[in-house]
């Protein structure tokens, strides 16, 4: 199972000793607005959320990486590919505790993936779907790169579909 570097973050699998900071990412009702359906975890439906992503790369062979900050050695969040079964698209999909948002992280770590995507797993498409009330997710989206190519629903709520392919992505990276 791959791991990433970018100039600032290390993605990695997860492991238990993220559950206190992934825990306390998910019981942040601000953070969990848009993730899902829109509701904060409990520290036992964060650890199940954590070994479903493990799942996931089990399963599909990528996944949802957890971030680490190198500076720090902090687990940051979780970002990366997602496609469980039922899945409209092949995601590339982020989430950061607040602390860390507005730096850049999200986009940075979000490029990586993108990279991985489309050179290691060889993917033609990818989406991020994002509830439209999500500015930061959208601005994201729009650094990515992707443009916005419908809407969809999930989990009850309607999401915007941003995608980006990859002759486009080769095109301006």
């Amino acid at each position: 199972m791959t791991t990433l570097e970018t100039d600032r973050l290390l993605l990695r699998l997860f492991r238990e000793a993220d559950l206190d900071a992934y825990a306390e990412m998910c019981a942040d009702p601000e953070a969990m607005q848009y993730i899902g359906p829109g509701h904060p975890l409990s520290r036992a439906e964060s650890w199940r959320s954590m070994a479903t992503m493990l799942g996931h790369w089990q399963l599909r062979g990528y996944g949802l990486w957890a971030v680490e900050e190198k500076a720090s050695r902090e687990m940051i969040g979780r970002i990366g590919c997602w496609n469980p079964e039922g899945w409209p698209e092949f995601e590339i999909g982020w989430m950061l505790r607040r602390p860390f948002w507005g730096k850049g992280l999200a986009t940075e770590a979000a490029k990586a993936s993108i990279e991985y995507a489309f050179q290691i797993l060889g993917r033609t498409h990818i989406v991020s779907l994002i509830v439209p009330q999500n500015q930061r997710s959208i601005r994201v989206a729009e650094r990515l790169g992707e443009k916005l190519e419908g809407r969809t629903e999930i989990f009850g709520r309607e999401v915007l579909i941003y995608g980006l392919e990859r002759e486009d992505w080769l095109e301006h990276r």
